[in-house]
């Protein structure tokens, strides 16, 4: 897919790998200038390195004056902004616990880095968007947004706030030409060790790995790549019409019961 982005600018959180890096590469493959941003922010600069008219800095979307700062910089070093993808996220792994046992404190850090971090990147890089006369934001959602998993409380709920925020954003930005849209992606493995064993050929996992296919109907994890094209879809000058609106990659997962029973 190939989509003409000369003369935007676009900004990327958790921009470092994962979904956050392909969203960033196919922006940037397709012409526009990205910031890359991530709070590993060496890993920020190494991935825009060898991309021509791109750059990468610090960025923690839980500290208010980072975000500003990040915010003057892309304002100084690009010019303006006409695309913003808020993709930074986390989950727990330690604690898959149910809301009774579940920590405040990782409460607080996966909604305060996947919900609040989204508002307020929104919010300080509003007015540049305005300033463009107009733009598009894409808000990284997930599957357990629309539908909720056991065990993993703050995330489902942060989750699901981003899907509605997403709606109210879209409806309150409309007559300043920004359309804002969310994507949840399904089972996409990133690489993390912990995520990778159930893409991967451990035996010990055989198992689990099947019963996880066997409710996505085309019966395979996603990539980075299938969210990256998502994300260029709706950032490109001819989704014109498309806002409020959550695409789901997913491989089907959400469509309905898929397994035999």
């Amino acid at each position: 897919m190939r989509v003409d982005l000369n003369g935007k600018t676009a900004l990327v959180t958790g921009a470092a790998r994962g979904i956050g890096r392909a969203i960033a590469d196919t922006l940037a493959a397709n012409g526009a200038r990205v910031a890359y941003t991530d709070i590993a922010g060496e890993g920020a600069q190494q991935a825009a390195a060898d991309k021509p008219g791109c750059a990468g800095r610090r960025m923690d979307v839980t500290d208010a004056a980072d975000i500003e700062a990040a915010i003057r910089w892309v304002r100084e070093t690009f010019g303006g902004l006409d695309i913003l993808v808020n993709n930074a996220g986390v989950n727990t792994t330690r604690n898959r616990v149910t809301l009774d046992q579940f920590p405040k404190e990782e409460w607080d850090w996966i909604v305060n880095t996947d919900l609040t971090g989204c508002y307020q990147v929104t919010h300080a890089a509003a007015p540049a968007l305005f300033d463009r006369g107009g733009g598009r934001i894409v808000n990284i959602a997930s599957v357990f947004g629309l539908v909720p998993a056991r065990l993993q409380c703050a995330f489902v709920a942060a989750k699901a706030g981003v899907v509605n925020l997403t709606k109210a954003m879209a409806l309150e930005f409309a007559e300043r030409g920004v359309l804002v849209n969310a994507i949840a992606p399904g089972s996409i493995p990133l690489d993390s060790p912990q995520q990778q064993l159930f893409a991967g050929k451990d035996p010990l996992m055989k198992d689990r790995t099947e019963a996880m296919l066997a409710h996505i109907p085309l019966h395979r994890f996603g990539t980075c790549q299938d969210v990256a094209n998502a994300a260029l879809f709706l950032a490109a000058p001819e989704n014109s019409y498309i806002t409020g609106a959550v695409l789901t990659v997913d491989g089907g997962w959400t469509a309905g019961y898929s397994r035999d029973f």
